[in-house]
């Protein structure tokens, strides 16, 4: 690249911009500013900037965006404490970290011995390489580019030209979560019911609902040793009154639960077609989902839950092994597997990870939103099972790739 007479030249080269016309050092440096570093795990948002600095070193920052409840907002766990003094610590702690060194070794080939007039001019030519790279489809994302997938990571529900989400269903849906729903609102009625000392359903109201639920056989056999006690002894009916409280259907009133009237209104004029998009939300962006198992946080799971409906679109019609979906996910994100600590010598990094996901997002998040019908393997382990897409999930979501 030939320079007029007087023009200040930065050349790149042995890792830093020289400055032709004083001879000063200028190091490459990463920060924070927007757009995807490409060949990086996406796990944060980077731009490759150049920067005038005497310093002979890299300057790496990072940030991190995720789906965050308000500090004074009750815990979505529902211990009744604000989020800020319950699980906000153990989710911000969760910081993934990542290998950016192949990224920087193809950036520093890319621009060895190439001339710039000013450090502007670099860092344009610098983002129009990442802009397309980031654009191109990669394998490991199931077809997905880069720009997409972080589009699908943090912003899932304000990309409309990518992915679409019903704000009331055109059929009548079924899906566990909806049946109980249906349950609670019955049991409370118009009078409503008194909550325990520890905040939750009366226990009588409990063993209704589980009983109507589960049929007199099955409850029979889950409760032989002792009846049902406590409302998160039967989590799947704990887990209905927490997301409906999040979405505004039920909440308290002088120490009782209540139907609000919101959701008469919404549940006379829609029925359970325009319940069901507001629990999902709730359920996707509000909800910790590690409250339910008690394992590791390991945010991205929940983080990823449009990538895992992507591939049910994709892959779902046919039975696939939950390992198949698990695959998947580490093959898309494997620096992930830094982040997981193994439970001693019974389970790996990798074991650790794998049931987090499947309980998390294959179980309790597709199977219980009625996305997925799930099948347990006889034959296999009892942890294992197969499951393939029902046709709610394209009513729910629909995808514009």
């Amino acid at each position: 690249m030939q320079k007029s007479a007087g023009t200040i030249c930065f050349r790149y080269q042995s890792g830093a911009f020289v400055n032709r016309h004083n001879a000063r050092l200028i190091p490459l440096a990463i920060a924070g500013h927007g757009r995807l570093l490409p060949g990086l795990q996406l796990f944060h948002q980077k731009e490759i900037i150049v920067q005038q600095s005497d310093f002979r070193q890299l300057e790496l920052t990072t940030v991190e965006t995720s789906m965050k409840t308000g500090p004074d907002d009750l815990c979505p766990c529902g211990s009744g404490k604000e989020f800020l003094n319950c699980c906000a610590d153990k989710l911000n702690a969760d910081v993934h970290r990542f290998n950016s060194e192949d990224a920087m070794r193809e950036i520093r080939e890319l621009l060895e011995g190439r001339d710039f007039a000013s450090l502007e001019e670099a860092n344009a030519f610098l983002s129009e390489y990442t802009q397309e790279r980031n654009r191109v489809l990669k394998d490991e994302f199931d077809g997905l580019s880069p720009e997409q997938m972080h589009r699908f990571l943090h912003f899932p529900f304000e990309t409309p030209e990518l992915v679409g989400f019903a704000s009331r269903l055109d059929t009548s849906p079924e899906a566990p979560i909806l049946t109980l729903f249906n349950l609670l609102v019955e049991g409370l009625g118009d009078q409503g019911a008194k909550a325990t000392s520890t905040g939750n359903l009366p226990r009588k109201l409990c063993r209704d609902i589980a009983m109507a639920y589960m049929g007199e056989e099955k409850y029979g056999k889950i409760y032989r040793y002792g009846e049902l006690r406590s409302e998160p002894e039967f989590f799947d009916l704990h887990l209905t009154r927490l997301i409906s409280g999040l979405s505004g259907f039920i909440r308290k009133n002088k120490g009782k639960f209540v139907v609000s009237s919101g959701c008469r209104k919404l549940m006379s004029k829609h029925g359970l077609a325009g319940i069901y998009p507001r629990l999902f939300r709730e359920f996707t962006t509000r909800y910790n989902w590690a409250y339910r198992d008690n394992w590791q946080q390991v945010p991205l799971i929940q983080h990823s839950f449009l990538f895992t409906l992507h591939l049910l679109n994709r892959h779902g019609s046919d039975w696939q092994s939950n390992l198949f979906y698990e695959d998947w996910f580490i093959r898309a994100f494997p620096s992930i597997l830094q982040e997981v600590s193994p439970i001693g010598e019974y389970y790996s990094a990798e074991q650790v990870l794998r049931r987090c996901y499947s309980l998390r997002c294959l179980e309790s998040f597709a199977g219980f939103l009625g996305l997925v019908e799930i099948q347990s393997e006889a034959d296999k382990p009892h942890r294992d099972f197969r499951l393939r897409r029902l046709p709610l999930l394209n009513h729910v979501v629909q995808f514009h790739l």
